[in-house]
């Protein structure tokens, strides 16, 4: 399996960043940092499956979701910031399996003395398995489990995903 910095065999593209240009913007950049960091939210299996579609025709979505997934991620309140916000806080990532979610609405802060800094070992959010509840959650236990990151999710407050799942 080929990692997902790196270039296939007939591109000339720096192996240690993919761009995308179109048109109307500039350049957007998928550095190597940012992809490292994704790899803690996102599935081998899935991972495989966008590394795929960042050499293929859709290579543009593809590297914009994952620029769009990372800012997205490294802006996400960390632990106790959503404190007291109850429905009002906002879900930034969703994961899914069957009839199964889970909405992220805070990630843990990590310590400097981890021996792996910026592990994310686990969030707080809202679980939909049968149930509701609010609760932390492992999102190294949902990737072991093949649970999947919903790329096409926007961000949205609590109340919101609860009244459209009424």
């Amino acid at each position: 399996m080929n990692d997902i910095t790196q270039t296939p065999p007939h591109s000339s593209q720096d192996a240690t960043e993919m761009t995308h240009e179109t048109a109307t913007t500039a350049p957007r950049k998928l550095d190597v940092a940012t992809l490292a960091m994704l790899r803690r939210f996102i599935g081998p299996m899935q991972m495989t499956v966008i590394q795929i579609g960042m050499q293929g025709e859709e290579r543009s979505y593809f590297i914009d979701k994952m620029i769009e997934l990372g800012e997205r991620i490294a802006a996400m309140p960390k632990t106790y910031e959503t404190e007291g916000q109850g429905l009002q806080a906002v879900a930034h990532l969703h994961y899914f399996y069957g009839g199964f979610d889970w909405y992220i609405t805070e990630m843990d802060a990590g310590d400097p003395n981890d021996t792996d800094p910026g592990a994310q070992p686990q969030a707080h959010g809202l679980a939909r398995c049968g149930d509701q509840e609010m609760g932390y959650i492992s999102i190294a236990e949902l990737i072991r489990n093949r649970v999947e990151l919903d790329l096409h999710f926007q961000p949205v407050t609590l109340a919101a995903l609860l009244e459209k799942h009424a």
